[in-house]
């Protein structure tokens, strides 16, 4: 049995303890130790991917309890690419939480962030959908401290209504999961599939409720419009490394939907026929749409990187409601792309808040190392809108050529080039006044910091930071040169990226490798 699978679980999981139990009082020790862990997760990260490229799928049996009466981690092509994104992301944007000071602003701050990596990872390797519950949960516990860190009012308003739809969420997935149980007697992703498969059509009305419960679970994850409330406020008031790694957690929504619906409720079982061409693909579209039209309209910076997660969702989640191995493959190649644009902007966003000292989008104040920022902010806003030369606009031509023979293609080729469109102009026009616009001080004297127009997020900065200035480190560059670095080498190694994608998407419409595996009746 391979025990490098378990480490990616166990390895926060332990480190977490031992910084709040051992060192808690020791903010060096606690930061060496938690950048120390983290690049091993990077390294450990890297080894799985190496050992899932081949195809191999290999099975780690908790306590030598064989499924599915035992609790399973698999790992595939899926699973370790998942694990390395998150790795790459987490290191990346621990060193920027480092380098700026935010992990001293509240307590606990890099024990929750182990537990944070120790629920996405366990998530990502389960192969039990109770325990992607617990995951998700353990995952959404450690969330709910690293969204109030550091405090504030605003801060924790949006933090409570990130935790109630959140709980219901959780109430849902209970009750699906529940259903599912009921009608199949198990909850092992294999077993499950080989007893959906089996279930005569005049008893599984039971069943698609159960399906369409575990939809609307994952798109309230995934911030799928009209589940898309809590994302907002949640993202653009939670502190920057925190949003940035949040990033990571819509996309545990859209893997989950690609895992049950790929495995579980395929494309071609009777039952579930439709559920997904019919109901995600026109909510991913309006999703798309209301995202980018968020961009156009927001006047402060952190709205602005949230709403430009929300855009990016959409677009990941029309290619994966085509529900097709060449619209999965794009949705892969497009999902690690959207990933570390939306960190890199969520990071820039916090350098300009911090120069700044307020989050408005307006000419009202000169700013520290402004080239430098702008060059950053020109970057993330070229990758987050889809043009070349980077990764997004590669991703955005692979979702558009993989819809192509979708229903209703036309309308989802228009939305998506019109939004591109939009989200250009909204960031070219927060770019322009945060960066190029003389500056007019006259704006910052008659400014009101009161909420306008329903903008229930005044005064966050004002709430949330400290504006003494403070001296500029070098670290927080290096950690938002590293997420850009990575979307030049997903640009640049498009090739092999592409044909990693592809034949991953391959493996999870062959769905009876995994079962194999898992029941051991045989391996791909």
């Amino acid at each position: 049995m391979n025990h490098w699978i378990i480490a990616p679980v166990v390895l926060p999981a332990v480190l977490a303890p031992f910084i709040i139990m051992v060192i808690r009082f020791h903010l060096d020790l606690q930061r060496i130790f938690s950048i120390a862990g983290t690049g091993l997760l990077v390294v450990i990260s890297l080894v799985l991917m190496g050992q899932a490229s081949g195809g191999t799928i290999e099975v780690y049996e908790l306590g030598d309890w064989p499924a599915p009466f035992g609790i399973v981690l698999v790992l595939d092509r899926l699973s370790a690419l998942m694990c390395l994104l998150t790795a790459v992301l987490a290191f990346f944007v621990l060193l920027y939480a480092v380098g700026s000071g935010w992990d001293t602003r509240g307590w606990h701050f890099h024990a929750l962030f182990q537990f944070q990596l120790m629920g996405v990872m366990g998530a990502f390797l389960t192969g039990d959908a109770f325990n992607l519950f617990v995951f998700f949960e353990v995952l959404l516990i450690a969330s709910y401290g690293l969204m109030i860190h550091s405090g504030g009012p605003v801060r924790l308003r949006a933090g409570l209504q990130y935790v109630i739809y959140n709980l219901l969420g959780s109430t849902l997935f209970l009750f699906a999961l529940g259903t599912l149980y009921a009608v199949t007697g198990t909850l092992n992703m294999a077993d499950l599939a080989v007893r959906v498969a089996e279930l005569p059509p005049d008893q599984s009305a039971l069943l698609r409720v159960g399906a369409v419960l575990l939809l609307l679970v994952f798109c309230i994850k995934a911030a799928v419009l009209p589940l898309h409330f809590w994302l907002p406020a949640a993202y653009a008031n939670a502190p920057a490394p925190v949003a940035a790694l949040f990033a990571i957690m819509t996309k545990v929504g859209a893997y989950s939907i690609l895992r049950m619906y790929t495995l579980v409720f395929g494309p071609n079982l009777t039952v579930t026929e439709g559920l997904i061409s019919t109901w995600l693909l026109p909510a991913a579209v309006i999703t798309l749409a209301v995202g980018c039209i968020g961009v156009l309209g927001a006047r402060r910076v952190g709205r602005l990187a949230a709403f430009g997660a929300i855009g990016s969702m959409g677009t990941l989640l029309i290619a994966i409601s085509v529900f097709t191995a060449a619209g999965s493959g794009a949705a892969l190649y497009y999902l690690v792309h959207s990933t570390l644009a939306t960190a890199m902007l969520f990071l820039v966003a916090d350098m300009v808040i911090e120069r700044r000292g307020n989050d408005h989008i307006a000419c009202d104040m000169r700013m520290p190392q402004n080239g430098l920022v702008a060059a950053f902010f020109f970057a993330a806003a070229i990758a987050m809108a889809g043009m070349p030369p980077l990764s997004g606009f590669l991703g955005k031509l692979l979702v558009l050529d993989a819809t192509r023979d979708a229903p209703g293609w036309s309308w989802i080729w228009a939305t998506i080039l019109f939004t591109s469109l939009v989200m250009i102009v909204g960031l070219a026009r927060a770019g322009s006044l945060l960066f190029w616009k003389p500056f007019d001080p006259s704006l910052r004297e008659t400014r009101s910091d009161e909420p306008e127009d329903g903008d229930e997020d005044a005064g966050v900065v004002e709430d949330a930071i400290d504006t003494t200035p403070q001296p500029v480190a070098a670290l927080p560059f290096v950690a938002t040169g590293g997420l850009l670095a990575g979307l030049i080498a997903l640009t640049v190694l498009a090739g092999p990226a592409m044909d990693y994608a592809n034949a991953t998407a391959q493996q999870l419409y062959v769905p009876q490798g995994y079962i194999g595996a898992v029941l051991g009746e045989g391996s791909e």
